[in-house]
């Protein structure tokens, strides 16, 4: 298989893993990493030897979500330009609600943004009892790329978490509100995550693909995906513009650091 730069994949016995990494940046999902999942997915998936994907993160957390730094650098305008930027995360995030082999997400220690997102569009998570899961995005003025929350958890506690910014949901919440399938103690999430899929790779494989396809099509019914699209285009539009919120966090995160620009952002929300 193609050598990464900013992931790790191995298969063995019918189990592929894709581990996000970047660990000197919490595994933040820049434009590269990005590509590289496109095309770690697709090997996947034309092998017939992998039959489940297992999904986590190097070093001291699953991720941190969208590069912020690489944004701040890069200063995406326009709408053309936003459109191409959204579309690459949001069919990033997709990929493993799509994809013909079931997915698992192993999940320690911080999963923000984007990443959550990304959590959620596998078909199961499991995390450790010090994982912490957030959508902190309306606090520096940014919107939600793939807006999965509200199906996994209803209405009221996905407007709870994304209208207040909340990025502090531990292990049991996660598990109460249905955003993970288990919790185990604190250095077994992958390897209990390869459990799993284990157990799954056993299945016969066109058995495990159709009722997976089935069991999305049964939310896919309900208007997901067409709730899916509606949103991107919500957040283009948000993006687009511009918020004088993130114009002011990208304003300090160029002149003091990114840093800097984070303190700024939750001395806001002290209370």
């Amino acid at each position: 298989m193609t050598e990464f730069q900013n992931i790790r994949v191995a298969v063995e016995e019918g189990v592929a893993q894709l581990q996000l990494h970047r660990p000197e940046r919490l595994n933040a999902l820049n434009k590269a990493t990005l590509i590289e999942i496109h095309a770690a997915m697709d090997a996947f998936e034309a092998d017939g030897s992998v039959r489940v994907i297992v999904l986590s993160g190097a070093g001291r957390g699953f991720s941190s979500g969208f590069d912020l730094k690489e944004q701040m650098e890069r200063r995406p305008e326009g709408a053309a330009v936003w459109r191409e930027v959204l579309d690459l995360d949001f069919s990033t995030t997709m990929r493993f609600w799509d994809s013909p082999r079931p997915t698992v997400a192993a999940i320690h220690g911080p999963c923000m943004a984007g990443a959550f997102e990304m959590a959620l569009a596998c078909d199961i998570a499991v995390c450790s009892r010090d994982a912490v899961f957030g959508e902190p995005e309306l606090k520096f003025g940014a919107g939600i790329v793939t807006l999965l929350l509200p199906w996994v958890v209803g209405p009221k506690a996905a407007k709870d978490i994304i209208l207040t910014g909340d990025d502090a949901i531990g292990a049991e919440r996660a598990l109460a509100l249905g955003i993970v399938s288990r919790v185990v103690p604190e250095g077994e999430h992958l390897s209990a995550a390869l459990r799993i899929a284990r157990q799954m790779a056993v299945i016969d494989p066109h058995l495990v693909r159709d009722t997976k396809k089935a069991l999305n099509r049964s939310y896919e019914i309900q208007g997901l995906r067409a709730a899916l699209d509606t949103a991107l285009d919500i957040d283009h539009a948000i993006e687009s513009h511009g918020s004088p919120d993130k114009r002011s966090f990208m304003d300090i995160a160029r002149a003091q650091g990114l840093k800097a620009a984070l303190a700024w952002r939750e001395a806001r929300f002290k209370v």
